[in-house]
């Protein structure tokens, strides 16, 4: 693929679009100036990583068919493949990829995780003019950090169809000894199954302009006020009554009744057909061969709209060594629990025979599932088997530590940030400090300044959440991370370091949430001086 002047490039993108992104900016831009995603402060950080070798890779997002192992389903995709093929980089390299957008609406790319220049962030209106329907732009950024990572659009409710892909930043010193790597998608799916994600955003937000609440809709508007630390907990007695897909026929797309100790009562608000472990339901599982006593890293990725994920390996235990692409001190786990956006590396010493990687979707009463074989005359378990591991240990947040090198320095914030998790499913009026989006506002930090985000659930539901371009130190234990459980009536508190100059977007991975107006602004103050 040819070189493409990159600057050159954007000016004309920003043109087509009418000048989008700086009207954007520029409605804020009279009381406190922020650095634009374009600004020389963006450029100097890039710099600052030192870019390398350049890695070109073409993302075509169109319309296709796809096989889910029996269902096959009209959907959206990266190429022709589900989940799409995986960009795989050194820490250091450049990432070139070139969206070429044959989609019948706009779309963008947002490289999640990664802390990466701003202006290739993938956030319309905010770092960039969408693409539109017909368009092409080109990402580039340096991948600095290794660690596993993954790509979606950040337009409307377009990552719960089939737009979603792995993006693994090899470590050059790996210092994990394994023999195999596996990584593992997890989705929950309804696409050209009972509807699309745009029906589903359409009926959930139809509920705000109602005069009254649906008969089993008591989600609350507030939850009491509590600080439970980090993340999730324990596990509680574990009984969940079956699911209804809906209260009526008048409402296919809603989740009634599904509720999860670990995730503090209601598990989900969308009805999903089926449940994915890299594009395959769990009657036809895809299914992984080794070497019985061979060391398997394995990469789980929860690309899912709407479900939390308790994941296990039948018949073994899961050594963490990583969560959000950073490395922790190890800790051995029989289950995990992975909200939307979330990611963790495990090592698993195999041992023989057949086993199922499963995927219970919490609260749902449903799973996905794969399959890792060792022994070629060994008999595959049955789809319903439920390994005794998800019932097992379950690490927390608190009980992971992050490795010295990743060990954020202590220091007092300079600036606390509240953001209050406001809203409820009966109302569908999700919010952050009780607002709707609004890229108007912008909470306005300084480069070099300690943050501190505390994320506060005064809601029934639990939320995900998820800050763009920079990883945080989590709670008591410090664990690094750019996405987190907030549980209801819980505050958590993430700090991380003003280091990487831009407008960033914070919000909720419940992709429907986040639609129906959980998500903010955070932008670096140009030039001297403190943020107003």
């Amino acid at each position: 693929m040819p070189s493409i002047d990159r600057r050159l490039f954007l000016r004309a993108g920003l043109a087509g679009a009418g000048g989008a992104l700086l009207t954007a900016c520029s409605r804020v831009s009279e009381s406190t100036p922020f650095v634009r995603p374009t600004g020389a402060e963006v450029r100097a950080a890039e710099a600052a990583r030192r870019p390398g070798q350049v890695r070109e890779f073409q993302l075509i997002a169109q319309e296709g068919q796809a096989d889910l192992g029996g269902p096959a389903v009209r959907t959206w995709m990266y190429g022709d493949r589900l989940p799409g093929e995986p960009i795989r980089v050194r820490a250091g390299e450049v990432v070139r990829a070139r969206l070429t957008n044959r989609l019948p609406q706009e779309t963008t790319v947002h490289w999640h995780g990664l802390a990466l220049r701003n202006d290739a962030d993938g956030v319309p209106g905010v770092t960039q003019p969408p693409v539109p329907a017909g368009g092409e732009l080109v990402y580039e950024f340096t991948a600095a950090h290794p660690g596993t990572y993954w790509f979606h659009p950040h337009h409307g409710p377009q990552l719960d169809r089939g737009l979603y892909a792995p993006l693994i930043v090899e470590d050059p010193d790996e210092p994990l000894g394994y023999d195999e790597e596996w990584v593992v998608v997890l989705d929950d799916w309804l696409d050209g199954v009972s509807g699309t994600p745009d029906e589903v955003l359409a009926e959930l937000t139809s509920m705000a302009n109602m005069d009254h609440d649906m008969p089993g809709m008591d989600h609350g508007a507030t939850a009491p006020d509590g600080d439970q630390g980090g993340g999730h907990g324990g596990h509680g007695d574990m009984a969940m009554p079956t699911p209804s897909p809906s209260a009526s026929s008048k409402w296919p797309h809603m989740m009634m009744n599904a509720e999860s100790d670990l995730l503090g009562g209601d598990a989900g608000d969308v009805y999903y057909p089926h449940f994915l472990v890299n594009g395959r339901v769990a009657t036809a599982p895809e299914t992984r061969t080794a070497r019985p006593g061979s060391r398997l890293r394995i990469r789980l990725i929860n690309a899912g709209g709407d479900t939390a994920f308790r994941v296990a390996l039948g018949g073994h235990a899961m050594t963490v060594t990583h969560t959000d692409g950073y490395p922790v001190v190890p800790v051995e786990t029989d289950a995990l629990l992975i909200g939307m956006g979330e990611r963790y590396d495990v090592l698993v010493t195999l041992k023989d025979g057949v086993f199922p990687l499963v995927a219970l979707a919490e609260g749902k009463r449903a799973v996905a599932r794969a399959l890792v074989r060792t022994s070629a005359g060994a008999r595959a378990p049955k789809p319903d088997v439920r390994p005794t591991e998800l019932d097992g240990r379950l690490v927390s947040y608190d009980a992971l530590v992050p490795a010295d090198a990743v060990r954020l320095p202590g220091k007092t914030p300079d600036r606390t940030i509240t953001l209050a998790l406001t809203g409820s499913m009966a109302k569908y009026d999700w919010a952050i400090n009780g607002r709707r989006y609004d890229p108007k506002v912008i909470e306005p930090v300084r480069s070099g300044e300690r943050v501190r985000l505390s994320f506060v659930n005064r809601s029934l539901m639990w939320h995900p959440m998820h800050l763009h371009g920079h990883t945080f130190a989590l709670g008591t234990s410090g664990v690094r991370k750019d996405t987190a459980i907030v549980l209801p009536g819980a505050t958590v508190h993430a700090d991380f370091d003003a280091d990487n100059p831009g407008i960033w977007m914070i919000h909720c991975h419940n992709v429907y949430h986040a639609e129906a107006g959980m998500m903010s602004l955070l932008g670096y103050r140009a030039g001297k001086g403190e943020p107003k």
